[in-house]
C-alpha cells in the first residue's frame, strides 16, 4: 500500500495536493503525518525524503518526492487522475503546471492557513494579478468543459492542485468572480476537504515561522483551531 508522508494539515498546501486526490479516487494508502519543526524541518523529513520536503509518496522500494511527481506516478498505475477527454487533459496539465510553477504572490501573500480568519490589510498589485489570472482560469475550465470541476464532470488532478487555493480564498476572504467563487466553495465542500480541515481545527501544534507569515499580512478576525 502507498504510504503519503504529509506535514501540519493546518499549514501544508502541498501535502494536500496528493492527499485530496488519493482520497477523492478512493486509492488506499497510509497517511504518515510528520509535524514541522519549530525552524527548520529538513534533518527530520529527510528520514523519508531525499530533499527533505514533503509530500512525499513511497510505494515500496520506490520514492517520489514531488508532488507533480508523485500525482504523473499515480496516473501512470490508476484510472481518472486526469480526464479522459484529449482537450480537457490537456488544458489540465498546463492548469496544474501553471499553479505549480507559479501564482507566487498568491502564495506569498496568502500562506495557507486553514483555521484563521484574516482582514488582509493591503491587496498588492502582483497579487490583485494572480487572482485576476486564477478567476479567469477557473472560469475558463468551468465554462469550457461543463463542471462542475475544472475539467468537466469529474474531479482530477487539476482540481487537486487548486484545493489549497479554496482554502487561501477561504482564510483571507478573496474575491472572485460568481463562478470562480462557487467552484472554491465546492471544493470546500467535498467530503474529503471537510475531513482534510476537520483534522487541521484539531490539530494543536503551532510552527511560529507559519504563524508568522500569517499575522504579517493582516487583521486576524478568527482562530477555529484547539487551543495549543
Amino acid at each position: 500500500m502507498y504510504q503519503l508522508y504529509i506535514a501540519n494539515k493546518n499549514y501544508s498546501s502541498w501535502s494536500l495536493r496528493p492527499w485530496v486526490l488519493l482520497r477523492e479516487l478512493a486509492i488506499p494508502f497510509e497517511e504518515r503525518l510528520v509535524p514541522f519543526a519549530n525552524g527548520s524541518s529538513y534533518e527530520t523529513f529527510r528520514a523519508f525524503s531525499p530533499t527533505g520536503q514533503v509530500p512525499c509518496l513511497h510505494d515500496g522500494g520506490t520514492v517520489l518526492w514531488n508532488s507533480l511527481g508523485i500525482i504523473e506516478y499515480l496516473a501512470e498505475r490508476h484510472a481518472g487522475v486526469w480526464p479522459a477527454d484529449a482537450a480537457a487533459r490537456a488544458w489540465a496539465h498546463c492548469a496544474a503546471a501553471e499553479m505549480h510553477a507559479g501564482f507566487f504572490a498568491l502564495r506569498q501573500h496568502c500562506p495557507m492557513n486553514c483555521g484563521v480568519r484574516v482582514n488582509l490589510e493591503t491587496v498588492p498589485e502582483a497579487l490583485q494579478r494572480d487572482l485576476l489570472r486564477l478567476d479567469a482560469l477557473w472560469s475558463e475550465g468551468l465554462e469550457r468543459f461543463g463542471g462542475p470541476f475544472l475539467a468537466g464532470a469529474a474531479f482530477s488532478a487539476v482540481d487537486a492542485f487548486f484545493a489549497p487555493v479554496a482554502f487561501r480564498v477561504q482564510t483571507y476572504g478573496l474575491t472572485l468572480g460568481a463562478p470562480a467563487q462557487a467552484y472554491a466553495a465546492r471544493l470546500l465542500a467535498l467530503p474529503s476537504l471537510q475531513r482534510w480541515q476537520d483534522e487541521a481545527l484539531r490539530e494543536t501544534w503551532r510552527e511560529p515561522g507559519h504563524e508568522e507569515e500569517t499575522r504579517n499580512v493582516g487583521t486576524w478576525l478568527e482562530d477555529k483551531r484547539a487551543a495549543p
